[in-house]
């Protein structure tokens, strides 16, 4: 009778903890359900530029925010400033592309932000939470570039995952090798003949299209040059270059993102600003 009573026990203590750990595990499912991906995060945040929501600002590391948009102040204080100068239900913010690299998420934003503008955003994040942002903004062109494209509409969907690393490589090689070093005679080694889609304002379609472009420019005594990469983030087959250089003689931001397609570039979207002063600097971080 002990006997029987003893292994009763052991079952009914078997089933209270195979129960309880059902219950954790669902818990456990539960608040991963609740989780948002750093990719989330980031897309809230600048949606509450728009809306006014609260809650993303708790995405912001408190202790720690630093700010490279020249034009504003370090930390949480700088941002709630800039948002305060904003004319009442003036911003619109819709973010057409978000990729994640690493510790890293990068945005393709049309903005209405202090008027219309075209922007990349750029966040590191650390124990998920936001810690650093980098930004380049253009002013909205009113028409379409002379291939019918705006700035940022084309391909969004992110496939070629395994092929970040190499995809990443080909675009730093390639803006390096031609815009960098003006390696001209390597140009048809990065691009599948005339097949490029430009989603410059000013420039047409395919290799043909950048080349009627640079001759114009030439002709006009405009000079664009890049002098230094500074970042190159990337997933599957859309990679972003951050480089520095000059455009009209005024020192300049070059954020140019790039879609790869069978290990050739094949889609471009870029946002060129002029980095200010540094005399009208509110952070001492810099542009990159």
């Amino acid at each position: 009778m002990k006997q029987s009573i003893f292994f009763a026990t052991i079952i009914l203590s078997i089933g209270f903890v195979s129960c309880t750990s059902q219950k954790n595990n669902s818990t456990i499912k539960k608040v991963k359900k609740m989780e948002i991906s750093n990719k989330e995060k980031v897309i809230s945040l600048l949606k509450s530029i728009e809306t006014g929501a609260q809650e993303p600002i708790n995405y912001i590391n408190p202790n720690k925010y630093v700010q490279h948009n020249l034009g504003v102040a370090d930390g949480l204080a700088g941002f709630g400033a800039l948002l305060q100068q904003l004319p009442p239900n003036s911003a619109k913010v819709n973010t057409v592309r978000a990729f994640q690299d690493g510790d890293f998420v990068f945005t393709h934003t049309d903005y209405n932000f202090f008027g219309p503008k075209i922007g990349f955003d750029v966040f590191r994040f650390e124990n998920n939470k936001i810690v650093e942002h980098w930004d380049n903004l253009q002013e909205k062109p009113t028409s379409l570039n002379p291939s019918n494209h705006t700035m940022t509409d084309g391909t969004t969907e992110v496939i070629d995952l395994e092929k970040t690393a190499i995809n990443k490589t080909l675009v730093k090689n390639f803006v390096e090798d031609i815009l960098v070093y003006g390696k001209m005679d390597k140009l048809q080694d990065y691009f599948d003949d005339d097949k490029y889609i430009q989603h410059n304002p000013k420039i047409a379609d395919g290799l043909s299209g950048l080349g009627k472009a640079l001759e114009y420019m030439a002709s006009q005594g405009v000079i664009m040059k890049y002098d230094k990469v500074h970042h190159v983030l990337g997933e599957g087959n859309f990679v972003l270059v951050m480089s520095e250089g000059s455009f009209d003689n005024n020192h300049t931001s070059f954020y140019d993102l790039f879609r790869v397609e069978n290990g050739k570039i094949a889609e471009h979207w870029d946002v060129i600003e002029t980095i200010a002063a540094k005399e009208s600097w509110k952070n001492e971080n810099g542009k990159f």
